[in-house]
């Protein structure tokens, strides 16, 4: 119909508002199909974009994994340096302390001035001094470079309170200090030989910063754990200082360090706090300023329904006689200071000694004669490469019956110790105590 031919005004009104709305539907179909046309477009842009910076973050994984590869062979071939540098400087700086160590206790032997022994005895505090020193930063390094692995195993309680007994009473009474060791029959898990090493420093500390009382050693049972207290009359730790104490060379206050408190390193709780860590036994510790100190430790129960009896290493330190007169050692040692200073310390004893450097240096010194040693006394890392052990037991096999022998060795590693167990031999770490090394052989020879 004309529009003209319409008289209707409202009708006309809805014709042209529809004719409107019509072209608006057009119009915002067209807008939302330019619309996602742009949207696909940007779209495609963005996951371009993406992929290569996908791609340029793969690439650079890729080569911070080979640089990663390459630190990390660089950081094991440093650490294994770090290993063989410690074991060549275990046994070589200890060499030499060795030789000083057995000169002076032969030197001490033929003096008959006090003013000659008064040296004497100076001399040997000062090696002594030397060699902690020199342990305890070995030790340290060790620990630090993860090259200590802990041997765990059930360890009697008991029979290590009585070794550390033995060792400590005599310092204690000569400060007039009592020591105590509560009866304890358990055992725990733990590396024997850390855990002492533990113990012994806490002890040390205790009776070295406690003037009057004493230090009381006991147990309590907390669960699946042993926790072992040791406890002190000293002079306390101050709050300032609870973390402190474990630091390298820390030692206690002005004031400890004057008269009988003096001495010390300032290493022994540091390497209590390392050798704890590798062992994964809690350490911490109470104290009151004035009043003393209560240094726990905590260690799993051991697998042992009972504990095994006290060791006789007491009755070994303390041999009622030593009877070494006459008695033939047999000694196989490639450090000629070592080796001199070793000879003249035995022959100072009494004993007859014939001296080797080698395996078939000692086999010819018994293979012409019947000469026949008591005992053998042996260097592990000899000359040409021969070991000790190997050399004891070839000298052994010679003679066809098991001689008492003795390894005396600067390597602290536990492979020694190991190969020196299963062939039933005694062992000594260089520096020696020369004292310990008689009331050695006197045992090995009763």
């Amino acid at each position: 119909m004309p529009l003209r031919d319409i008289e209707d005004l409202e009708k006309l009104k809805k014709i042209n508002a529809a004719l409107v709305s019509r072209v608006e539907r057009s119009m915002d179909q067209q807008g939302n199909a330019f619309s996602l046309f742009q949207t696909a477009i940007s779209l495609e842009n963005r996951v371009r974009t993406r992929t290569e910076e996908l791609h340029a973050t793969l690439r650079r994984l890729e080569q911070s994994n080979i640089e990663l590869v390459a630190a990390k062979e660089t950081a094991e071939l440093a650490n294994l340096s770090k290993t063989r540098f410690l074991a060549a400087a275990s046994h070589d700086v200890l060499q030499p302390l060795n030789a000083a160590h057995l000169s002076v206790s032969a030197l001490a032997e033929v003096q008959t001035s006090d003013e000659g022994r008064k040296l004497v005895r100076q001399v040997e505090r000062s090696l002594e001094t030397m060699e902690d020193l020199l342990r305890t930063l070995l030790d340290i390094s060790k620990l630090d470079a993860g090259v200590v692995q802990p041997e765990i195993g059930d360890v009697s309680l008991e029979a290590l309170f009585s070794s550390l007994r033995s060792d400590f009473l005599p310092e204690a009474e000569k400060k007039g200090l009592s020591l105590k060791f509560r009866p304890v029959n358990v055992v725990v898990r733990s590396d024997r030989t850390l855990l002492r090493r533990i113990l012994q420093n806490i002890l040390s500390n205790a009776l070295r910063y406690t003037r009057t009382g004493g230090v009381l050693v006991g147990t309590r049972h907390r669960g699946y754990t042993i926790r072992i207290d040791v406890a002190d009359t000293g002079c306390g730790i101050p709050d300032d200082q609870r973390e402190a104490v474990f630091e390298e060379f820390h030692r206690g206050t002005p004031t400890l360090a004057e008269g009988r408190l003096a001495g010390g390193l300032g290493l022994g709780l540091a390497i209590v706090r390392r050798m704890a860590a590798a062992l994964g036994h809690p350490v911490t510790f109470s104290s009151k300023v004035g009043r003393g100190t209560i240094f726990h430790i905590d260690v799993p129960v051991g697998i042992s329904a009972a504990a095994e009896p006290a060791a006789g290493s007491a009755d070994m330190e303390r041999p009622r006689g030593y009877g070494l007169f006459g008695t033939k050692v047999l000694l196989v040692e490639n450090d000629a200071d070592v080796l001199s200073a070793m000879t003249s310390l035995l022959e100072r004893w009494q004993c007859l000694v014939r001296a080797a450097t080698s395996t078939d240096d000692a086999l010819d010194l018994i293979g012409d004669t019947d000469w026949v040693p008591d005992i053998i006394i042996a260097d592990q890392h000899l000359d040409g490469g021969d070991l000790g052990t190997a050399t004891i037991a070839e000298v052994r096999d010679y003679l066809g019956r098991p001689v008492p022998a003795l390894i005396v060795t600067a390597d602290g590693s536990e492979l020694v110790a190991k190969a020196a167990r299963a062939a039933g031999i005694e062992l000594m770490r260089k520096p020696l105590k020369p004292a310990q090394l008689r009331a050695l052989l006197a045992h090995l020879l009763a």
